[in-house]
């Protein structure tokens, strides 16, 4: 018997009760894909938003079970050449932040590279816990200490990390107002935040101060800001119909599908499907990770 075809809504909303069986039908209506492939390569070349950036369509991710200026690949000592190895298999976009401790791992694994030739993005923690007190600060002061870190003249993208408050634009305007100095002095490209909550996701929606945002998205609602998807992927098709760069976080359920991989090759076919994730982030932690994925992205096929 054939089976029938959900519709996008139906589909997330099946997951979100627990469904076992997953169909993929048709986009949301009111969506237009942002794409217009029915394949994919990891390496091919993306647009973050109205940004200018340009990097590929997979990143890796520098801080899975990141905190405290560490996560696991500083732990394991696997860092700097993972990290060039990456480089070396085409990936072009590198996501780290103050809190995981890549920065001069990442500096390390990109000597003598053209800094044109890859992305950098990494992001600020203000809020409490995350780094040593003593070492929070404004913008101005932080991002000379990145700089220096990472040896780079200057920043692709950087974004307050990890907003759970939904008053965030107005309770820290003034790192708001010190990215959006830097950026017109272009020490940095764009500015934006990564969110952790849904009501600080709401207002990164708003805010026309956001001009990139880490979102966290996958159709079983695991380690996302609300547990039914269909609750974030109109935000994110209104954050991309403004321009605004989005950056896909927590595709594998921050590692709870990674021993599953219907469900990993079913996420991310899901999320490129919805035509409005600019960049997905996947935090390897091997180099045979980076060749399945990149493997798993192109057999991915829209109907």
């Amino acid at each position: 018997m054939k089976k029938a075809k959900l519709t996008r809504r139906q589909f997330v909303t099946t997951v979100a009760a627990g469904a076992g069986t997953i169909f993929f039908g048709s986009v949301i209506k009111g969506i237009t894909p942002s794409r217009a492939f029915t394949t994919f390569d990891p390496l091919q070349k993306i647009r973050l938003g109205n940004t200018g950036i340009e990097t590929t369509l997979l990143g890796m991710g520098t801080g899975f079970s990141g905190s405290n200026r560490s996560s696991n690949i500083t732990r394991a000592g696997v860092a700097e050449s993972l990290i060039r190895q990456a480089y070396e298999k085409g990936i072009r976009y590198f996501d780290c932040a103050d809190s995981y401790g890549t920065h001069p791992y990442t500096a390390a694994a990109l000597k003598g590279i053209p800094r044109e030739s890859y992305t950098i993005g990494t992001k600020m923690w203000i809020t409490e816990g995350g780094i040593p007190e003593n070492e929070k600060g404004y913008p101005e002061t932080v991002i000379e200490r990145f700089r220096r870190e990472l040896n780079t003249d200057y920043f692709d993208l950087v974004q307050l990390h990890c907003m759970t408050d939904g008053n965030w634009p107005e309770k820290y305007k003034r790192h708001l107002d010190g990215l959006e100095n830097l950026k017109a002095k272009k020490i940095i490209k764009a500015h934006g935040v990564s969110v952790h909550t849904f009501e600080a996701l709401k207002a990164a929606v708003e805010s026309p101060w956001v001009d990139v945002i880490h979102v966290r998205i996958n159709p079983y609602g695991d380690v996302m800001d609300r547990k039914n998807p269909s609750d974030i992927v109109p935000l994110i098709e209104k954050m991309h119909q403004s321009g605004k760069g989005v950056i896909g976080m927590k595709l594998i359920g921050a590692g709870n599908f990674s021993k599953d991989p219907a469900k990993i090759d079913a996420s991310l076919k899901w999320v490129l499907e919805l035509g409005t994730v600019d960049l997905l982030i996947i935090g390897f932690e091997k180099p045979e990770q980076i060749d399945d994925y990149m493997k798993r992205i192109r057999n991915v096929r829209i109907s």
